[in-house]
């Protein structure tokens, strides 16, 4: 690659106006900083190795855009609509104190519930444990030969409940 060409001033960042005075200027990737207009190429290049050196301890600030304005904007409104939508559900929790509790007993109930499925199932396992243990050791079980009511008590507590890993005798 060849070298990057320095211009008549023979300085990189350095360029001769038509009026002999030397203009300079640093630039990081789309960003042009304009340092000013020298009356020597030594004053110039003085004030761009002294703003590279700069830029390599802070680089300049991220100029803000057209977008990044819209982006904004649209957050701040985003944002307003979000406090007007809390500050109505503080006025409609206000107005509606029987419709809060409700809301919040039907919840609490929903809880239990979900709470409750998993302490069945170990019941419900324990029994039909129980029943396999009563079987094997001879004595008689709560269910007859051909109950459906002992195949999904055993399906629902059972880790395995595909029809591939069980016995091939389901239909």
């Amino acid at each position: 690659m060849p070298p990057r060409r320095r211009g008549a001033s023979g300085y990189r960042g350095v360029r001769q106006r038509p009026n002999s005075w030397y203009y300079s200027e640093v630039r990081s990737g789309d960003v042009r900083l304009a340092l000013g207009t020298f009356k020597t190429a030594h004053e110039a290049v003085r004030a761009y190795d002294a703003a590279h050196q700069a830029l390599d301890v802070a680089p300049p600030p991220r100029l803000i855009t057209a977008q990044d304005r819209a982006e904004h904007a649209e957050r701040q409104r985003r944002l307003l609509i979000t406090e007007e939508d809390e500050q109505a559900m503080t006025e409609w929790r206000r107005r509606h104190p029987k419709d809060v509790a409700d809301e919040q007993a039907y919840w609490a109930e929903q809880t239990a519930k979900r709470r409750a499925k998993p302490l069945d199932r170990r019941r419900q396992k324990a029994v039909a444990l129980s029943q396999c243990e009563t079987v094997e050791n001879g004595g008689q079980s709560i269910f007859s030969a051909n109950d459906s009511r002992w195949d999904d008590m055993w399906l629902d507590t059972s880790d395995q409940t595909s029809k591939d890993d069980d016995d091939d005798d389901w239909e």
